[in-house]
């Protein structure tokens, strides 16, 4: 059968999909159960960790013996793991689903496989229905399977000789209100906001999302933070609405892929140039958010250290995603030559 056939039920599926949580471990899978005759009987979606999946919940909403013969129209391969709850795969195999039909591989080191397990099995399988919209639309989630760690965005403000403060260490404000509004809005959009230790004890952020009047943003980012040292027990982001993260470590890799582990999946970069040049050397930097105020300042502050750049030939190329004029400042946004399979592409 042709699998355009299906791409009407896989829509519905992916509208069920949007209804789920967008932050977490789990991703928002939705699911469509057809008949022989591909009229739909029952819809599923996943709900959130510890939830049943998208499979499950459609087949729940049957009864006994319905679903044998049926289509499973799914927007994720059925997982092949056993966590809170059982593999997808074998929830199928044993409801007498005749073929399952899925939108995208899952990437997962423990949940993938479920294809092969419903293959074995004699289910018929079609892969790859609407596979572009929905590697969009999971595409936080995707990457951080693949990469064991978050899509994370380094940003940072400067003048336009890369001064990040002057000589004195202040630097509020280098940009204007337009831009820190866009900042806010960035931190809005990511499940977490990072910053070392360094930065917590010179500048004690508060690492909240807020809007142009002050008031906190419907979602917040976590805040994390990394390194040896102590965070004060009246530092500002101890009275964050999220509870925070305290990754003492210097290994940025471990800290990046603990974080993938809890849930996160896209990571805001506000610490910094020590912590910014650690993560571009280390090569764990997908994209650059880099605010340009026309303004001079010299001195010593820059925005990054020592990348690892011996020679000119080592430097690191960015490719230009945009140039954006916020009020007086500029917004370019970056990202590795080269990169790819990330989010927003």
């Amino acid at each position: 059968m042709d699998a355009t056939t299906f791409e009407p039920a896989m829509r519905r599926a992916l509208e069920l999909a949007a209804r789920g949580p967008a932050q977490g471990v789990n991703p928002r899978v939705g699911c469509v159960i057809l008949s022989p005759a591909g009229e739909i009987i029952a819809e599923g979606w996943h709900r959130g960790a510890g939830t049943a999946h998208a499979e499950v919940d459609a087949l729940a909403q049957l009864p006994n013996g319905a679903s044998r013969g049926a289509t499973a129209v799914v927007t994720l391969e059925p997982c092949n793991h056993t966590g809170r709850t059982g593999p997808c795969s074998e929830a199928l195999i044993s409801a007498g689903v005749a073929r399952v039909v899925f939108g995208t591989d899952d990437p997962g080191a423990r949940s993938r496989g479920g294809a092969d397990r419903l293959r074995a099995a004699g289910v018929e399988l079609i892969g790859g229905v609407l596979h572009e919209e929905i590697e969009g639309f999971l595409a936080d989630w995707l990457f951080a399977e693949r990469h064991l760690r978050p899509f994370t965005t380094l940003k940072w403000a400067a003048s336009l000789d890369g001064r990040t403060a002057a000589a004195d260490g202040s630097s509020r404000w280098i940009t204007g209100p337009v831009a820190r509004e866009r900042v806010h809005e960035q931190r809005a959009a990511a499940d977490a906001i990072l910053v070392g230790t360094g930065t917590v004890l010179a500048d004690d952020p508060s690492l909240t999302a807020r809007c142009a009047d002050g008031a906190l943003r419907e979602h917040q980012p976590v805040p994390v933070v990394v390194g040896l040292r102590e965070i004060p027990d009246e530092a500002a982001l101890r009275r964050h609405p999220q509870s925070l993260i305290a990754l003492r470590t210097r290994e940025l890799g471990e800290a990046l892929h603990e974080l993938q582990q809890r849930g996160i999946r896209s990571l805001y970069v506000e610490g910094g140039p020590t912590l910014a040049s650690a993560l571009v050397a280390a090569g764990l930097v997908d994209e650059y958010a880099i605010f340009l105020a026309p303004t001079l300042i010299g001195g010593p502050r820059t925005a990054t250290l020592d990348l690892g750049v011996g020679s000119i030939d080592e430097q690191r190329r960015l490719e230009l995603r945009s140039v954006e004029r916020l009020g007086d400042d500029l917004l370019i946004t970056a990202r590795p030559v080269g990169h790819a399979d990330e989010p927003g592409t």
